[in-house]
């Protein structure tokens, strides 16, 4: 496999990526579409929403269930999420240092929402790393898999799509990255990933694997030599 060129903007998605929340939301999700007379399990979300949008899952969830996910729904599950994160969500192991490292500009592209982002990345201590370069689907027509946030981030950092690289964890992610023209950099550090996650994310694109996110300091020093 050939050495990716040095980046210069390294995009991170968040959830799963710089903080381990997945598990989290996943459960609060499912907890809270039971509660709305929705059954739909935990290891459902997980194996098929992460890294899309909250209008995507909905329009999912209302395609395979039957059910519609009443109007109000987000609003109303957003302070058990916040209570839940507030009490157990973490950053990702190692991942100050590495941001503290990175040469290259830095950004976050997320499919979450901009008050979940700040929340999650105040929580973790990682919000002063980005701010203000956050950038949420919410600015875009049309979220993961299509191209358009990851195009605006580099657009708005001043940087050619093919000087990113983007670490993702989910399918949607890699395949965004992917048809932005961007480097695809798999992550499967976090709590949800599963065996043979690494393999969907090179079928998805990903042109490498970090099983830990300081990989990703040795990986840049390579493509630095």
């Amino acid at each position: 496999m050939s050495r990716p060129d040095p980046p210069e903007l390294v995009i991170f998605d968040c959830d799963g990526v710089l903080v381990d929340s997945e598990v989290i939301a996943c459960r609060v999700l499912s907890q809270s579409l039971a509660e709305a007379g929705i059954l739909v399990a935990a290891d459902d979300i997980a194996e098929n929403y992460v890294g899309l949008s909250a209008a995507t899952i909905f329009a999912d969830i209302e395609r395979r269930t039957g059910r519609r996910v009443p109007e109000d729904f987000a609003a109303l599950t957003r302070p058990r999420l916040e209570a839940a994160f507030a009490a157990e969500l973490t950053a990702m192991p190692g991942v100050a240092a590495v941001l503290a490292s990175i040469a290259a500009k830095i950004c976050v592209a997320s499919s979450s929402a901009p008050a979940r982002l700040r929340h999650s990345l105040t929580l973790t201590g990682l919000i002063d790393r980005f701010s203000p370069h956050i950038f949420s689907a919410e600015e875009v027509a049309r979220g993961k898999p299509a191209p358009d946030l990851f195009l605006l981030a580099a657009e708005t950092m001043g940087v050619r799509p093919d000087a990113c690289w983007v670490i993702e964890d989910s399918l949607a992610g890699i395949e965004a990255a992917g048809a932005a023209g961007m480097t695809a950099i798999g992550f499967t550090g976090g709590s949800h990933c599963r065996d043979g996650h690494d393999e969907r994310l090179r079928q998805a694109g990903a042109t490498r694997i970090l099983t830990r996110m300081d990989e990703l300091t040795s990986l840049l020093a390579a493509a630095s030599r």
